[in-house]
């Protein structure tokens, strides 16, 4: 396909142990990408909708736990099906953005679901840059180019001593982190 995955680790996954894999959501390529950078098994969050995608929905739905969002009893049903896979020691991977935002958009504001889910299970929160998917491979009609998939994995958070208070703070630094990261990254601004 033309684009080979450069993956830079801060820190090391380690096998078998569990971890809250987030990052930003940008293409279908960071399905894949995640994929090659999680190493140790994990199972993916994804919206119900996702299964209406021809082939692809297929086979998202078995190996994703699917959540309703408009509905509450499925909502919380995603926290008992991502306990039983943390305790079969597999690792979960959420895109807090909650979908691919708009193209104009660097990086969406974060949904609660991966921080909260964390803390409970005190699982390390392992934040994720991709720098490139949206340039390879976007939602608009014929455009992406072949290159490298670019991806950060920066150094984890734990979640240990934190409580339910904690999890906003904990969203906004991980936030903080891949934004900045983002932004680092863009092309400085031709001088007039």
């Amino acid at each position: 396909m033309g684009c080979p995955p450069k993956i830079t680790y801060a820190q090391k996954l380690e096998r078998g142990k569990s971890y809250m894999l987030v990052a930003n959501h940008t293409s279908m390529l960071d399905i894949m990408l995640m994929l090659r950078v999680g190493q140790n098994p994990f199972v993916f969050v994804g919206k119900k909708e996702l299964e209406k995608i021809p082939l692809f929905g297929f086979f998202f739905k078995r190996v994703c736990i699917m959540v309703d969002r408009e509905d509450a009893k499925s909502r919380t049903g995603v926290y008992r099906r991502a306990q039983r896979r943390l305790s079969q020691g597999m690792s979960i991977c959420i895109f807090p953005e909650g979908g691919v935002p708009e193209e104009h958009v660097l990086l969406d504001h974060f949904k609660d679901g991966a921080f909260k889910m964390a803390i409970d299970h005190k699982i390390p929160v392992v934040p994720i840059t991709f720098y490139d998917c949206k340039k390879r491979f976007s939602f608009t009609y014929l455009s992406g180019y072949p290159g490298p998939l670019r991806t950060k994995v920066h150094p984890f958070l734990e979640t240990v001593h934190l409580s339910e208070a904690d999890k906003k703070g904990l969203r906004e630094k991980v936030r903080q982190v891949i934004l900045k990261d983002l932004q680092d990254d863009q092309p400085s601004p031709l001088p007039e």
